[in-house]
């Protein structure tokens, strides 16, 4: 075979690839309508035959609290932007030095997309197909739906999936139930969910979420697309 052939059989093999990850975001993001979403992280789990703890709930059954504490942390402009925060990724580009961003990007639609499409380590190629995936979530789904889904498919664990697995492991109660300490902590242990323990935090941890609890006092006016 020549090295045209071979060429061309890897561009069509390539753009396959890219029409069928296309035709999943697409689907996908429709079906929630009828099947709750599940992330790569818990496909893999089963498909290696690892334990998943997960119950869906929808966001009526979470406390008000854990929303404003994943907003405020992870996405403060959650509510006005529509799935990408272009302010803050100027802002990470005019920060970075020769060694790159010391600081990501990613909003709450962006994290959606890596969670339901796409695989966990970092790499410009999965930036920059969490964005276009992130503005077309944010199109058919409302902001409501969006966190929704967020808390059910976010890791807070090993094998631990969604606030009410979260909830039941950590603090043994709802997600419904949870305080605004318990939220915060929760909050402030996503970026790191298999070393930061909610139910045992660190002083770090404690600090962070204290932190965010007085941040959120001052947020709660700015979640108002989270209301029905």
């Amino acid at each position: 075979m020549t090295a045209a052939r071979i060429f061309r059989r890897l561009v069509q093999a390539g753009l396959g690839l890219i029409l069928l990850w296309v035709g999943a975001v697409v689907w996908l993001g429709l079906s929630y309508w009828v099947v709750p979403p599940v992330s790569t992280l818990m496909l893999g789990r089963w498909l290696t035959l690892q334990g998943v703890e997960r119950t869906y709930v929808p966001l009526d059954e979470i406390s008000p609290h854990l929303p404003l504490a994943v907003m405020t942390s992870e996405d403060s402009r959650y509510c006005e932007h529509h799935g990408v925060d272009w302010v803050a990724i100027r802002e990470v580009v005019e920060d970075s030095d020769e060694d790159g961003p010391a600081r990501g990007a990613s909003t709450i639609p962006m994290q959606v997309a890596k969670n339901l499409f796409l695989w966990p380590s970092r790499s410009y190629v999965r930036k920059g197909l969490e964005i276009p995936a992130a503005l077309y979530l944010d199109l058919i789904w409302s902001k409501r739906q969006m966190m929704e889904i967020y808390l059910n498919v976010a890791e807070w664990g090993e094998g631990i999936f969604g606030a009410e697995a979260a909830a039941q492991r950590y603090f043994r109660k709802s997600a419904k139930n949870l305080t605004r300490r318990e939220a915060a902590l929760l909050a402030r242990s996503l970026p790191n969910p298999l070393r930061r323990n909610p139910a045992r935090p660190t002083s770090r941890l404690n600090a962070l979420a204290g932190q965010l609890q007085a941040r959120m006092a001052g947020a709660a006016p700015y979640s108002d697309c989270l209301k029905p």
